[in-house]
């Protein structure tokens, strides 16, 4: 038996994820666990914010975590301080092109004035 997982596992069959990352990822156009690990962590968190959901350092974090089968928590010193360096450099990526492919600084001032969806 192998130890590769179908193509049609869901995003939510990887471990710290569940149906609202699901549903997240799913927005970002990827579908199945099996793309999610293609892409990599930090390629599908950058995906994951340039859809328009907003940057958090715990879900990243436990993404990274669930993508070695660790538990979320299980995240601490200079492993953690160096993911925050990464997730840090993810929002200034996602920042130069915003939701949609629009520049950053673009969608913000869109949002303000109350033109983009935030969902």
């Amino acid at each position: 038996m192998s130890d590769t997982p179908p193509l049609s596992d869901p995003v939510s069959s990887i471990h710290n994820l569940g149906p609202a990352s699901e549903a997240a990822f799913a927005r970002a156009g990827i579908h199945s666990a099996a793309a999610l690990r293609a892409m990599g962590a930090d390629s599908a968190y950058l995906a994951l914010m340039r859809s328009g959901a907003a940057p958090h350092f715990i879900g990243y974090y436990a993404l990274v975590m669930g993508l070695q089968g660790r538990p979320w928590n299980d995240c601490k010193g200079a492993e953690k301080i160096a993911l925050r360096r990464r997730f840090d450099a993810l929002k200034v990526a996602a920042e130069a092109t915003g939701a949609g492919g629009l520049p950053g600084a673009l969608v913000r001032e869109l949002d303000l004035i109350g033109v983009i969806d935030r969902r």
